[in-house]
């Protein structure tokens, strides 16, 4: 008996990418992991690389695509403001944007008790 064959992944994940809302969705919980220091710095990038594979590759020429890619690479492993901001408008080139929500309230929390502020829930643009 032969087992069927399965489907690779990474082509159905970019195909669901290419929605924008769902890439954001998808953002939105790796930036959940990562504010919640869960998420390698590897898997950040890689995510990242996904949503600009459905996203950025169709509207760029090759040569763009690669200084696109290149900006990634330069802005992960660097800290502070200037970070926020360039992962802003990093993503805004896609059609994306980085949003403030508020955090959600942890049992035992006082309410109205100022919390850690969730900077990268992603929305669409």
């Amino acid at each position: 008996m032969t087992m069927p064959k399965s489907l690779p992944y990474h082509p159905f994940k970019i195909s669901n990418l290419k929605d924008t809302s769902y890439s954001a969705a998808y953002l939105s919980l790796i930036f959940d992991e990562e504010e919640e220091g869960d998420l390698e710095m590897g898997i950040m990038r890689q995510v990242l690389r996904d949503v600009f594979e459905a996203l950025g590759e169709p509207i760029m020429s090759a040569e763009d695509a690669k200084l696109h890619l290149e900006k990634l690479d330069i802005l992960l492993p660097q800290s502070g403001i200037a970070t926020i901001y360039a992962l802003a408008n990093w993503l805004k080139v896609l059609g994306l944007k980085l949003t403030v929500a508020v955090a959600q309230e942890d049992e035992g929390e006082e309410s109205g008790a100022v919390s850690d502020v969730e900077l990268a829930e992603v929305a669409k643009v």
